[in-house]
Parts: C-alpha cells; sequence; structure tokens
C-alpha cells in the first residue's frame, strides 16, 4: 500500500511552479488522508542557528508544539541522535510531549540535507502500534525527495 503511493509523492514534490512549502503541505494532505493510521502528519525543522524545531507545513489537528527545543520529546531526540524513532506506546516513553490524548504512537524520521539533519517527519496515530519497517523505508523515500525541493 505504501510503495504504491511513491509515484503520488514524487508527482506533488515536482511541481516546481508551485512553493516548496505549498508542495509540503500537499504531501501532508495526502499521507494523513491516504493512509488510515496517520492521524498527524507534519514537517519539523531546525530553526535557523539555534538547538530547536519549529513546525513547517503539516495535516491533522493544530498543535501548540511549533517549537521544540533538541532533545525534548520525540521529535526533540531525534534532532540530536539522527535516528528514526518508532514509538509503539506514547504512554511508555518518559520524554514523550502529548499533543493530543487521542495519540497512541509516533513515527519521526530524520530529513538530511547534504549530511546534515535538517529537519524529520513526524506522524502520530491514534491507532496503538501501527508502524513497521515498511512506513520507516516509505517515509525514508519521502524524506530523500523531500531533501531534493529544499
Amino acid at each position: 500500500m505504501l510503495a504504491s503511493l511513491k509515484p503520488k509523492v514524487v508527482e506533488i514534490l515536482s511541481q516546481n511552479e508551485k512553493s516548496a512549502e505549498n508542495r509540503l503541505d500537499k504531501l501532508c494532505q495526502l499521507l494523513k488522508s491516504t493512509i488510515d493510521y496517520y492521524d498527524w502528519v507534519g514537517f519539523y525543522f531546525k530553526n535557523g542557528d539555534k538547538n530547536e524545531l519549529k513546525l513547517g507545513p503539516y495535516a491533522g489537528e493544530p498543535t501548540d508544539h511549533t517549537i521544540i527545543p533538541f532533545g525534548k520529546g520525540i521529535c526533540g531526540q531525534v534532532a540530536v541522535s539522527n535516528e528514526n524513532f518508532v514509538v509503539p506506546d506514547v504512554a511508555a516513553q518518559d520524554n514523550y510531549i502529548a499533543c493530543s490524548i487521542t495519540v497512541k504512537a509516533e513515527i519521526v524520521v530524520p530529513l538530511f540535507k547534504n549530511g546534515a539533519n535538517i529537519g524529520q517527519i513526524d506522524i502520530d496515530s491514534n491507532t496503538p502500534d501501527p508502524f513497521t519497517e515498511e512506513d520507516e523505508r516509505f517515509l525514508e523515500f519521502v524524506n530523500e525527495k523531500v531533501a531534493q525541493i529544499l
């Protein structure tokens, strides 16, 4: 199912007449509306030279977490570790920032440009433990394509 979305991801991101932000917004909408256990899909980017992340385009409920310090929460930890972080049960995580009481699981995959971690894609799910290795590989593919337009 995820592999079948790859051509659509490429199509959205290759619409060069649209801004990068517009394309990322469309991408978030696509993933949220197509994958039933992706309940919130968004990008966070390094905020200039500060050790914090700033919310970029997203699809889902509004969040108060527009700035996340490095090291704080799942997103902040990925900004430091440079590694994927799959959380099957957010209630079992000590360093978790709750965006909504309905969120049960989260996956965060770092976004690299020229070898540097410049941001990440963050997905919340209201379904317990839905993420598989297929999700990780798919989101790595998405981020590789996104890096090409940034």
